[in-house]
């Protein structure tokens, strides 16, 4: 009998900026997601395995390494893994989608059968390309035991699936947290899937990334969010928008809740405002927008994003969000989506 765990990539910008990412090669977050992949490495500290596959893309081979570097083995890239092409829907925010294509929204959460966006992928042909490639590592270990690294939307489809599911039921079934394990056995000529969306070891810790989101409890699993637009220019003072600085207005529903701000230094932009309403504080609505600058500041072709915090009440914030001390009060945060090297902490 050979084992196959299917496990989903650690937290990633999409899913804290609420974005969606499909193929866009977004890179884990520091807020959560390299300490899901401490975690996971935790819990497969003592389970066997013999080889690791792994997406193509940066999300799936960043979490890879909590268990191929302390096994020491090679890691297998293989694009039939990739998340659901999302096509023109790439980028955008999930609010924004449930706003302009609510029909299709629901068929992307709860008819899978049904989902039709030109130029994106339908759910089956993820499953056409997916479960070949599965069985082909499954005949290239048998006896063995393999983990194949991930993504949210490709492996509900298909778990759901290899449970027996049509596509118009998969949509009922659950999503699966973020670093989830689930586990399949092949008999030499079929799957059988023993459990599925375990994340036991992140919840342990307190890392759950489904504990501090709620679309997933909703029944069409839609969310209400944030929508983004430029600042009026008559509403720059009361968000103290520096002079020169491009502003974007944050609203929730009709509400003006906060404001961002970038400078164009040549080598780097600059946020010189990044405020929130005091009454929508603590309310988790001051992390997304940090999506939209970092968007921002990849379309200007900028490596960085800098920010002079004098709070140091606030530096703890930007820090989780990936921005480290530079000079003085300022601290710059690498926007660039490359594969980062290998921390030392993360090998055997």
């Amino acid at each position: 009998m050979t084992k196959l765990y299917l496990i989903r990539h650690a937290e990633a910008e999409g899913n804290l900026y609420r974005i969606a990412h499909g193929h866009c090669n977004g890179l884990i977050t520091n807020y959560r997601g390299y300490q899901q992949i401490d975690a996971l490495r935790e819990r497969f500290r003592d389970v066997y395995i013999d080889a690791v596959y792994s997406s193509d893309l940066y999300r799936t081979q960043i979490t890879a390494r909590a268990i191929w570097l302390p096994k020491s083995l090679p890691l297998q890239l293989e694009p039939a893994f990739r998340e659901i092409c999302m096509g023109p829907w790439e980028d955008h925010t999930w609010h924004e989608l449930n706003v302009k294509y609510p029909e299709e929204m629901y068929n992307f959460n709860r008819r899978a059968d049904l989902w039709r966006v030109p130029g994106a992928e339908t759910a089956q042909q993820v499953v056409d390309r997916f479960i070949p490639a599965l069985e082909r590592v499954a005949r290239r270990h048998e006896g063995g035991a393999v983990a194949v690294f991930s993504h949210g939307m490709a492996l509900r489809t298909v778990l759901g699936v290899l449970q027996g599911q049509t596509l118009a039921q998969v949509g009922q079934t659950s999503h699966g947290d973020n670093t989830a394990v689930s586990l399949l056995e092949w008999d030499g000529a079929s799957f059988r899937v023993v459990y599925r969306d375990d994340n036991s070891h992140l919840v342990e810790r307190g890392l759950s990334t489904f504990a501090r989101q709620s679309w997933w409890k909703d029944k069409n699993m839609v969310e209400s969010g944030e929508g983004y637009a430029p600042l009026p220019e008559d509403r720059r003072a009361e968000w103290h928008i520096p002079a020169g600085s491009e502003a974007t207005g944050v609203w929730y529903g009709d509400a003006l809740i906060g404001a961002f701000a970038l400078a164009d230094e040549g080598d780097a932009l600059r946020l010189t405002q990044y405020a929130l309403a005091p009454e929508w504080r603590g309310k988790g609505l001051g992390i997304p927008p940090m999506g939209q600058v970092i968007d921002a500041c990849l379309k200007k072709g900028r490596p960085a994003l800098r920010i002079s915090c004098p709070d140091k009440a606030l530096r703890p914030f930007f820090a989780r969000l990936g921005f480290v001390p530079t000079v003085g009060e300022d601290m710059e945060k690498d926007v660039r989506r490359i594969l980062p090297p290998v921390p030392a902490a993360y090998r055997p």
